[in-house]
């Protein structure tokens, strides 16, 4: 079980559960569902909003608010896998700053190209359905050679991210084929997209273990706030992805 329960998500580890004693009601796997779907609801309500003001008559209106989201988010993650049991509070901050990147960020591609957040929603939700599917039915499941390959691969899409990220911040421009709509940068980015999804699949392990692990119910919201992690990820590489493939019409 050891080997099997681990997942490349940085916030679902098995070690999170270590000393983690439940003393009332435990987490479920429908609760944790719930939780996910309320961390849902505050995204969209908030990405509604820079949404709305990426299309005004002052789109740059949206950038303050995207920025305040994107700094918001990364000291609340921190927070939240720090302070585990802060969850249920900072998990939903957590998707309501999240919410506001992503809006703006969509209204920036659905500008060049009309009609392409809605298709990455769909795309994003789309692979969920059919990887939960997948899981259930017990056609994909969580095995070792799996979650080592996943794990591999997820890291070393971090590093790469990350060195072009500092590449950038140096003034050398980064790796131009990460952006670029040639053949190789469509072919990274499917690469990426296939590894972010089939990271759900040790989300689902990761919750359904802590489900029977009879992990404290505070952990639904730590396990929701994974999961959102995760899909998080999924579509801002589909939206690049399918940005990619317009340029090349």
């Amino acid at each position: 079980m050891a080997n099997i329960f681990r997942s490349s998500n940085p916030v679902l580890k098995e070690k999170v559960f270590a000393g983690q004693i439940a003393t009332g009601s435990t987490m479920t796997v429908q609760g944790t569902v719930n939780k996910t779907g309320i961390l849902l609801l505050c995204v969209v309500a908030t990405a509604a909003w820079t949404w709305g003001l990426a299309h005004s008559e002052q789109p740059e209106a949206a950038f303050p608010w995207m920025m305040g989201g994107l700094i918001g988010g990364l000291i609340t993650c921190l927070v939240t896998i720090f302070k585990k049991e802060w969850s249920p509070l900072s998990a939903p901050i957590y998707a309501l700053f999240e919410g506001l990147v992503l809006g703006g960020i969509s209204a920036i591609f659905e500008r060049s190209y009309p009609g392409i957040a809605v298709q990455s929603v769909a795309l994003t939700f789309g692979v969920l359905f059919v990887l939960l599917m997948a899981y259930k039915t017990g056609l994909i499941r969580a095995t070792r050679g799996l979650v080592l390959g996943i794990v591999c691969a997820t890291g070393a899409i971090a590093l790469v991210y990350a060195v072009n990220m500092l590449m950038g911040v140096f003034g050398s421009g980064g790796m131009s084929f990460l952006y670029a709509s040639t053949p190789l940068g469509i072919g990274i980015s499917i690469f990426v997209v296939i590894i972010a999804a089939l990271n759900l699949i040790l989300d689902f392990d990761f919750i359904e273990q802590g489900a029977l692990r009879g992990a404290p119910k505070y952990m639904e919201w730590y396990a929701a706030f994974g999961l959102m992690v995760t899909l998080i990820w999924l579509y801002l590489e589909i939206i690049r992805l399918l940005s990619k493939l317009r340029d090349r019409r």
